[in-house]
C-alpha cells in the first residue's frame, strides 16, 4: 500500500475522446490497492512531496504548460521522486528529436530529416510534413510540396514525407510487457479504433522500440503505420502520457492491463 498522486487534466478537451472518463475509471481501479489523489498538472510540483509516487496520466500536451512541466520535472529529479512514467524516457517525453536519431541509425521509422542537406535524401512524396521538435497534438504541423522544401527553416523542426499508409496501429505496453493493440482501419478517422491482432513480426517491430527506450517504469504506446510496401514504420513513441483507449478493449485485456499496472507500481514503491 502506498499513496499515489495521480496527475490528470479532467477538463482537457480532446478531439473525439473524453480523456477524463479513462482517468476516472483507471484511478478508481488503482484505489483498490493504493491511496489515490487526483491533481491538475499545474499543481503536481507543489503536492508531490506528500506522496509516495507520482503517476502522470492524461495530463494533456506539455506544450500548453511547458514552464510548469519543466519545473515539475526538475524538482522531481532533484528530490528523487518516484514517478510513473520514469522521467528517463527517450521518446516523446524528450521531444521528437528521437525520430531523427532513429532514422539516421536505420530503424524502421518514417524517414526523417532535420538538416537542409538531408532534405534531398527523403523519399519522393507529393507532400512533406514539417513538425516542431517540441510539438504535440498536431500543434505547429504543416505540409509543404517538395519544391518548397528549400524554403523550410529546419531550426527546431523535422521533416518527413507524407506516407500514403493503409492504416495506423498502436501497441500498448506496461514497462516492456505488451498488453494489447488497436488500429484505425480508416486513415481519415484515426481515432475510430478497432481491436488489432498483431503478428509475431508486428510484436517484434514494436518491442524493438520499447527495448531501445529502456523505460524502467511506466506505460508506452508505439504508434506505427502500414506503409505501401507492407512494412510497419514508426510514427511516434509516446512515453509521457499516452491515451490508452481502455474503453475499446475487452474486459480480459482491461483487467490484465490493470493487473500489470498495479504490479509495476508495487515494484516502483518497493511493496
Amino acid at each position: 500500500m502506498g499513496n499515489l498522486l495521480y496527475v490528470t487534466d479532467l477538463g482537457y478537451q480532446a478531439r473525439g475522446r473524453r480523456y477524463c472518463d479513462e482517468d476516472i475509471w483507471l484511478s478508481g481501479r488503482l484505489r483498490e490497492e493504493f491511496g489515490v489523489a487526483l491533481c491538475h498538472p499545474l499543481d503536481a510540483a507543489g503536492l508531490m512531496d506528500r506522496f509516495d509516487a507520482v503517476v502522470v496520466r492524461n495530463s494533456g500536451p506539455v506544450i500548453h504548460y511547458q514552464e510548469a512541466y519543466d519545473a515539475f520535472r526538475a524538482a522531481a529529479l532533484a528530490a528523487g521522486t518516484r514517478t510513473f512514467n520514469s522521467l528517463s524516457g527517450k521518446g516523446d517525453m524528450a521531444g521528437k528529436a528521437y525520430l531523427l536519431q532513429l532514422s539516421r541509425e536505420g530503424f524502421p521509422v518514417i524517414p526523417t530529416a532535420g538538416r537542409r542537406e538531408e532534405f534531398a535524401l527523403l523519399p519522393e512524396a507529393e507532400e512533406y510534413a514539417v513538425k516542431p521538435l517540441l510539438g504535440a497534438d498536431s500543434v505547429g504541423l504543416r505540409f509543404v510540396e517538395r519544391a518548397r522544401l528549400g524554403d523550410v527553416d529546419p531550426t527546431g523542426m523535422l521533416v518527413q514525407p507524407r506516407v500514403p499508409f493503409a492504416y495506423e496501429v498502436s501497441f500498448y505496453y506496461v514497462g516492456r510487457s505488451f498488453q494489447y493493440a488497436l488500429y484505425a482501419p480508416d486513415p481519415e478517422a484515426r481515432w475510430v479504433l478497432r481491436t488489432y491482432e498483431p503478428t509475431p513480426a508486428d510484436l517484434e517491430f514494436a518491442q524493438r522500440f520499447v527495448d531501445w527506450n529502456d523505460l524502467p517504469y511506466g506505460i508506452q504506446r508505439v504508434d506505427a503505420c502500414r506503409a505501401p510496401g507492407g512494412e510497419l514504420l514508426l510514427v511516434e513513441l509516446e512515453d509521457l502520457n499516452p491515451y490508452l483507449s481502455l474503453d475499446l478493449v475487452g474486459e480480459p485485456e482491461r483487467e490484465a492491463f490493470v493487473a500489470a499496472m498495479k504490479s509495476s507500481l508495487r515494484e516502483l514503491l518497493g511493496t
